[in-house]
């Protein structure tokens, strides 16, 4: 009896300490459970409550960075619209809305254009008289005054110091494009010559594709307001002369400037003029000498008579806009008084235009 009781006490004492020993392990593997990390998928390391902290705080971080940054781009976009409202200001432009940022606010060259901005009428009535009336007195008024010309018949230049072309023609870097058809009179270009120019005259009916006199290049070419097909251009180029844009034979020349551009295409100027501004040819001239042809509209040139008038004026206009500003104009008396063959206003049917960039530098 005595032996049996002793045996349950130890039992009984080993299933209690056994029951408390699993107890604490039970807790202990609890608390472990609820305090630990969650295991890491495939095998990537475990992040611990700490380490999660520093990168929570790292992209807090981060984040006030790129506003930071977002505030500083917005404060220097800010500052360069003020930069530029006040340089508009101080050329007078103060009243224009703000440019885009991608824009310059000067550009250097325009982009090429497809057709001219026509002026509005001369008057409600759309009249003949009235358009003739306003182109006639453009084209005879001077806009800037020339005090030092140099004359070869109709033909004039401006030689004044404020202009680059004198000063050029001493240090002997300038550069002359006479655009014809049969001239025979060349005596503007061997005077030009004569002073140091290098002067280059295209005419088609050239025997020679170029010849050289001394400071002139004789070159058989006609200058168009396009470029030919250029199949048609290879099967006639030995038979016929060339013809190219002005800023083709610029190009293949390798002329980036011209001093004088004088031009005397019997009626295809109209054109020709209107292909140099729209293309920006004529932001590398410094002068332009321009024969104008009145007694019919010229080289397809279409619309009523009204029409065709305005149309010229503005392209004249487009002159103005290009910084350009007619010094001198001049009619032949002899030549039949005839404007859209008709007498308007006793209109000469030939004017010789000059007109100098004022914007121009070599």
């Amino acid at each position: 009896m005595g032996k049996d009781r002793l045996t349950r006490g130890l039992l009984l004492r080993a299933c209690i300490l056994l029951t408390a020993l699993c107890m604490c392990i039970h807790v202990y593997l609890e608390r472990g459970r609820r305090g630990a990390p969650a295991p890491s998928a495939a095998g990537r390391p475990v992040q611990t409550t700490q380490e999660r902290g520093l990168q929570t705080g790292a992209r807090r971080d981060s984040k006030s960075l790129n506003q930071d940054r977002t505030i500083k781009r917005r404060v220097s976009y800010v500052r360069t619209l003020k930069k530029d409202s006040l340089a508009r200001s101080r050329d007078g432009d103060g009243d224009e809305p703000s440019p885009t940022c991608c824009l310059p606010l000067h550009p250097r060259r325009k982009s090429p254009r497809w057709h001219i901005d026509l002026e509005p009428w001369a008057s409600d009535s759309h009249s003949l008289e009235d358009e003739a009336r306003r182109f006639l007195t453009y084209i005879t008024t001077p806009q800037v005054p020339c005090v030092s010309l140099s004359n070869e018949g109709p033909w004039t230049v401006c030689l004044d110091p404020k202009y680059s072309l004198i000063h050029n023609m001493d240090s002997k870097h300038c550069r002359v494009y006479s655009l014809g058809l049969g001239v025979d009179d060349r005596s503007l270009e061997r005077s030009l010559a004569g002073a140091g120019c290098e002067v280059h005259c295209f005419d088609p009916s050239l025997k020679q594709a170029h010849q050289q006199q001394a400071n002139m290049w004789l070159h058989r070419l006609s200058v168009d307001w396009r470029d030919p097909n250029p199949a048609l251009a290879a099967q006639h180029q030995q038979q016929h002369a060339t013809t190219k844009k002005l800023a083709t034979i610029l190009n293949d020349f390798g002329h980036r400037q011209v001093d004088v551009l004088k031009a005397d295409m019997e009626s295809a100027e109209w054109k020709i003029l209107e292909n140099l501004l729209l293309e920006g040819v004529l932001d590398s001239v410094g002068q332009l000498l321009l024969e104008v042809h009145l007694h019919w509209a010229g080289f397809e040139v279409a619309g009523d008579e009204p029409s065709v008038v305005r149309y010229w004026f503005s392209l004249l206009r487009e002159l103005e806009h290009a910084n350009f500003r007619l010094f001198c104009s001049h009619n032949d008396p002899a030549k039949p008084r005839l404007f859209l063959h008709k007498n308007v206003l006793n209109a000469s049917s030939v004017y010789t235009l000059g007109w100098v960039n004022t914007q121009w530098k070599p």
